[in-house]
């Protein structure tokens, strides 16, 4: 979150951690948690470049009390405002609640951000033991009336405050969320809300712990190189690497990522591995035992129901969706039925073109999950004369990251990167640059993290240690991570065609973080709609291929050849290829995300029915093609569990903008400095500070078209 009264919402509402004693207001830090905080590394900003975190000094033991003493902080400093006897004003309300909690913030920004990135048994258990006084803490500031009573009497004369815009947006910003945390309820509703919040914080913590221990305790393991017949040599040694990291010397180890689909699928020959690989992947966290998540899922979808129906809402998708530019789950159901039927068609067709693959080899069975990318790739073979891994020779790490994502940067926006090895890091793989704008002034400092590991939770994604804000005088400070498998010692890193792809993505996330420049934090960086925020990310993806880009980076890690123009031209060309299945398995996803949302309370299942309601669900909307399972089941859909509840169908809703907004930089000469900067300057810098609609307009010149997006997705009719 961006500010100390914007995570504090926000856990209210049970977006992040938290539990129980909920109605119980926080109390003051205990006298040895007070004693500690005098060595405590968060008890001031530090005093590193940008207040880049102190890794080298924060220790697990520092966290409690750094918690325990930033409530007591910020609420003391909540109640001053609360209980000021002047008048509201912009400055003694809004403003100082945009400046309260800064111990508080610097405190959980760590946590949270280590506890995805680098967790341990104490991390783990600190989260579970702070969330209920979290939840309370951050309860009692969302729910305080008297609070609220001064925010709406702002909001009610903002009009007449004299405020630029920015300031006037906040005031109202600040109002909207008092509302949508409980503000309005009565006490007694309010009472209930505590509860729920508290429930539900302590539901997701446990699913998003579950999942990192299934993730591990389900990797694959292989006894003979022989099985894994088809696999890349590094792929191959990175097996064995993670074997060996497992104490499995002479095995090898298959990790497994958080999507439904695994990418060793596309190269393994033998069958019956492919099999056990997607049978261990989508059957996680829903086969019993002690990391089964089935009975979480089941309970949060209840409370969430439960929660939106005491916030007068229909049901918790039209809660989430009111504050998103979507606006209503008819605006959602209408766009994934529009594109759904046109998607399966489409895999369909794709499925019998792989099943005469299968054929033609005499395979002898039916087209099953496990079958897919592996005949994909024959097929994209056959049909553009080169497979995946023809690619990875010329997607070596380093190259990747400074040839090309630095370099499209530097190409599109004036940015440099300057490696710098003095700032302490929290894992010896985490690399740091500084980031200068065009002007040679520093910007920003930007993290690398993009190997895998066992205390890592899988997927991709961007995180602010330090965000941007007038207010403050920061500069941000941003981390990029992936789940890369880390190759033994020595060996290059070459990454497949999808990973070269999420590193441009990330870091379209990171511009985002880095080109901020507003005035209040509750605006900074990402701070805007969640199916908004996907959409400069898409928008980075472009100059993954861009000629001028890819020729620049893809370059063979041991000649040094730039990539032959040939294999190019059949990347581009091929790359509608198997939109069916990408498209089918995005959908089903995000269809079962609004499906668990739009129901009533009664209507949620218990553990034992959790699968029998997906199934069902995606029957109902047309996407139960057997071939292409969803791209995350519901025992392991962590975006659901987080921010995404009910905006999964965030990413197709935002590339409607991005698909158009490629077309834009197509139509005005593509690579520029002037394109870029406008993009920056309309866009990009402007966070949440601007309606998010039209800073889409303010860049576009007008509304979205979803046509791009349809040619793009091969959903236009033929």
């Amino acid at each position: 979150m961006k500010n100390r009264l914007a995570l504090a919402l926000a856990l209210a509402l049970g977006l992040a951690a938290p539990s129980f004693a909920a109605d119980k207001p926080a109390q003051p830090a205990p006298t040895a948690a007070k004693a500690d905080m005098a060595t405590n590394p968060f008890a001031k900003p530090s005093t590193l470049p940008f207040q880049y975190p102190a890794f080298d000094k924060i220790k697990n033991e520092h966290f409690a009390p750094a918690f325990e003493a930033g409530m007591t902080e910020h609420r003391a400093e909540i109640d001053a405002i609360a209980d000021a006897k002047d008048a509201p004003t912009f400055d003694n309300t809004i403003v100082a609640m945009e400046k309260s909690g800064q111990l508080l913030n610097r405190a959980t920004t760590v946590f949270f951000n280590l506890s995805g990135a680098n967790t341990n048994d104490d991390i783990e258990k600190i989260q579970s033991e702070m969330a209920p006084k979290l939840s309370a803490h951050q309860d009692a500031i969302a729910l305080n009336p008297k609070l609220f009573a001064r925010v709406q009497a702002l909001y009610d004369k903002r009009d007449t405050l004299g405020l630029d815009a920015e300031g006037k947006r906040l005031v109202e910003r600040y109002y909207t969320d008092f509302v949508r945390a409980g503000a309005k309820l009565s006490e007694a509703d309010k009472a209930k809300l505590k509860g729920m919040n508290a429930e539900l914080a302590t539901l997701q913590t446990q699913f998003s712990q579950n999942m990192l221990k299934e993730n591990n305790a389900s990797a694959v393991i292989v006894d003979s190189k022989d099985e894994l017949k088809g696999m890349s040599d590094e792929a191959i040694a990175a097996a064995a690497e993670a074997a060996k990291q497992r104490k499995l010397d002479g095995k090898y180890v298959i990790a497994l990522q958080n999507t439904s689909g695994q990418p060793a699928l596309a190269q393994l020959q033998n069958r019956a591995l492919r099999e056990r690989l997607q049978k261990a992947s989508v059957t996680r966290a829903s086969h019993g035992g002690e990391f089964d998540n089935r009975a979480i899922v089941a309970k949060v979808a209840k409370i969430r129901a439960e929660r939106a129906a005491l916030m007068g809402y229909e049901n918790h998708a039209a809660y989430t969706l009111e504050d998103e530019t979507a606006k209503t789950v008819k605006a959602v159901n209408d766009r994934l039925a529009q594109l759904a039927p046109a998607a399966v068609a489409n895999a369909k067709k794709e499925a019998a073109d792989l099943q005469a693959m299968i054929d033609k080899e005499k395979g002898g069975f039916q087209l099953a999950p496990w079958d897919w990318s592996y005949y994909a790739e024959k097929v994209r073979s056959e049909k553009y004369s080169f497979d995946e891994s023809q690619l990875r020779p010329y997607f070596e790490y380093d190259n990747v990251l400074k040839n090309g994502v630095f370099f499209a940067a530097n190409k599109l926006y004036g940015l440099s990167f300057k490696e710098r090895k003095d700032l302490p890091v929290y894992n010896p793989d985490v690399r740091v640059f500084d980031v200068f704008d065009a002007d040679n002034k520093q910007l920003a400092i930007f993290l690398v993290d993009w190997y895998a590991r066992d205390n890592k939770r899988g997927g991709a994604w961007m995180n602010e240690y330090v965000s941007q804000s007038g207010l403050f005088g920061t500069h941000p400070v941003v981390a990029n991570h992936l789940n890369i498998p880390k190759p033994p010692q020595g060996e290059p890193t070459l990454m497949t065609f999808d990973e070269v792809n999420t590193a441009f993505h990330e870091f379209g996330h990171a511009l985002h973080g880095m080109f901020s420049n507003v005035k209040y934090p509750r605006f900074s960086g990402t701070s805007v709609p969640r199916d908004f925020v996907e959409y400069p990310s898409q928008v980075n993806e472009m100059w993954m291929t861009w000629p001028e880009i890819m020729k620049n980076y893809a370059k063979h890690y041991k000649t040094g050849a730039p990539i032959p123009q040939e294999l190019v031209d059949k990347v581009v060309a091929a790359q509608k290829f198997n939109q069916g299945f990408a498209t089918t398995e995005y959908l089903g996803a995000a269809l079962l995300d609004q499906s668990w949302h739009q129901i009533k309370a009664n209507q949620a299942p218990e553990a034992a029915g959790v699968l029998d309601f997906e199934a069902a669900a995606l029957k109902k909307a047309g996407v139960d093609f057997a071939p292409v399972p969803p791209r995350y089941r519901s025992s392991y859909f962590s975006h659901i569990m987080g921010g995404y509840a009910a905006g999964y169908y965030a990413y197709i809703w935002s590339e409607v903008l991005d698909a158009d907004s490629v077309e834009w930089f197509k139509e005005n000469g593509g690579l520029s400095r002037k394109n870029g900067d406008h993009f920056r300057q309309t866009l990009l810098s402007r966070g949440g500070s601007v309606d998010a609609m039209q800073l889409f307009k303010d860049f576009r010149g007008r509304d979205p078209d979803v046509k791009p997006l349809l040619e793009r997705r091969g959903l236009t009719a033929k």
